[in-house]
């Protein structure tokens, strides 16, 4: 298994670096576009990225933020062409280890390969061992885990944290399970929907007022951040948040004080500031949307939410997890789904999201009525008509991220390894679902599946299921 991933549109260039870093027994894989490179990191475990600046498919300075979203965080060191300060800058401001110049020295380039493997291996270490209150979230992925190593950094820390994701990836989820995980959760989480704060409301809403105030202020009100006073304050869809109340706000990150509205004294708040946004809140900045200023504060740690299409391996819980909880909540017997109605799950795309996922599980569920077992039938019309389109698109729409490795020269495995990653995979997805059958009970999960106390709990542990 390749540790480093060189990307670059010249062939003839990767191919003479690939063998000057096996001279030095290090291990490289090569691609020559973008498109190839995100399912090779998608599906590899790579900790070096060697990003060049000859890809046709795209910029490759656009691709540095991509790069620097994948879960497993590999470091990226740039290489270019051209020796351009301007360049070098904007490089390292994107998050690049490095900036170098082709053809790169490759004793310079060993030292830093070096250095990275043991800031990797630091940063691993430093981890805190501890066990997490996940809440809602539900999924064993490797892009899930890394984001819930993330929780427990944060959790761990009191940084401002800045959670970014798209529409429906549970970012609200997240920010409670760093609260329930942070030394202030005894205290209040108070959220604070920035999309719903109206402009002439929203500081008596968030510092709160005094009677008479204004012309409806007719008793004293607390606002949100002083009712997060001990606890944790959550700016959901901070990028809405309107550019004056922006500078009240930044104000008030400052110094954690503030004045309520009518007040003659400022207030104290000792809150915890957890942030979300589906929006790109960097050229929003460039655009004069948002204050640079605010953005720096709000940025003391990132955590990067995967979209449901890049976590399809954890569709198949989440459908358990859904199904079993609405089937609670509308008190019917719980359901089960046949193998095409996960397939065709598996083959949408999600663009909403596992919010899409949770009401598109509760629909199929009201469709089916009496019916036990879920079918494609049960599926909303617009999911299967999508699903129909994507199948005569691709010509092989079942084909999984493993299948997809071996198609990749460079990251062929070997059969043992090959055989073995499959058998885990499949595995996993038979121990979800016979615990979800099982609801948890040990006892009952072994006569389903034949297996011995010893050898379920053995391999429970190995794969990290939940128990309901």
């Amino acid at each position: 298994m390749s540790d480093i991933l060189i990307i670059d549109g010249d062939t003839a260039y990767t191919a003479r670096l690939e063998q000057d870093l096996a001279r030095h027994n290090l291990s490289a894989a090569c691609c020559n576009s973008l498109a190839r490179a995100m399912g090779m990191l998608h599906t590899g475990d790579y900790r070096v990225v060697l990003l060049g600046d000859d890809l046709s498919d795209r910029d490759s300075l656009d691709c540095l933020a991509t790069i620097r979203e994948i879960p497993s965080f590999p470091e990226i060191i740039f290489v270019s062409r051209n020796r351009d300060p301007d360049t070098a800058e904007r490089t390292i401001r994107d998050g690049a280890w490095d900036y170098l110049t082709k053809p790169p020295n490759i004793q310079r380039l060993t030292v830093l390969i070096s250095r990275i493997t043991d800031y990797q291996q630091e940063r691993r270490s430093a981890r805190p061992p501890v066990s997490l209150r996940r809440g809602g979230i539900v999924g064993n992925s490797r892009s899930l885990q890394s984001a819930l190593d993330s929780v427990a950094m944060a959790a761990a820390s009191e940084s401002n944290v800045l959670i970014i994701g798209e529409t429906g990836t549970g970012k609200e989820l997240f920010a409670r399970a760093i609260h329930e995980n942070s030394p202030r959760r005894k205290k209040s989480f108070v959220v604070v929907d920035c999309a719903a704060l109206p402009d002439t409301l929203a500081e008596s809403l968030l510092f709160g007022h005094e009677r008479g105030a204004f012309t409806s202020a007719d008793t004293h009100a607390i606002g949100l951040v002083r009712q997060a006073d001990g606890g944790t304050l959550f700016l959901d869809e901070v990028g809405e948040l309107p550019l004056p109340i922006q500078r009240v706000f930044l104000r008030v990150l400052e110094g954690r004080s503030f004045r309520p509205v009518g007040a003659t004294t400022e207030i104290v708040s000792d809150f915890r500031l957890l942030s979300a946004t589906n929006r790109d809140l960097e050229a929003m900045v460039a655009s004069g949307d948002f204050r640079r200023d605010l953005f720096y504060r709000l940025h003391g740690t990132r955590l990067q939410l995967p979209p449901l299409r890049d976590i399809s391996e954890d569709i198949n819980e989440l459908t358990c997890h859904f199904i079993r909880r609405h089937c609670q909540r509308l008190r019917v017997e719980s359901k089960g789904f046949s193998p095409d109605f996960l397939g065709a799950l598996m083959q949408y795309d999600w663009p909403g999201n596992i919010r899409e996922l949770m009401n598109t599980i509760e629909q199929a569920i009201n469709k089916a009525g009496r019916e036990n077992i879920l079918y494609p039938r049960h599926l909303p019309r617009m999911i299967r008509s999508r699903v129909a389109r994507r199948a005569m698109e691709d010509p092989h729409p079942a084909e999984t991220g493993h299948d997809i490795a071996m198609g990749e020269r460079e990251h062929f495995p070997d059969l043992k390894t090959y055989r073995a990653d499959q058998i885990a995979h499949i595995e996993q997805h038979y121990l979800a679902r016979l615990m979800d059958l099982a609801n948890g009970d040990i006892r009952r999960a072994c006569a389903l599946s034949g297996l011995s106390r010893a050898r379920l709990y053995t391999l429970i542990k190995l794969h990290n299921i939940a128990r309901p």
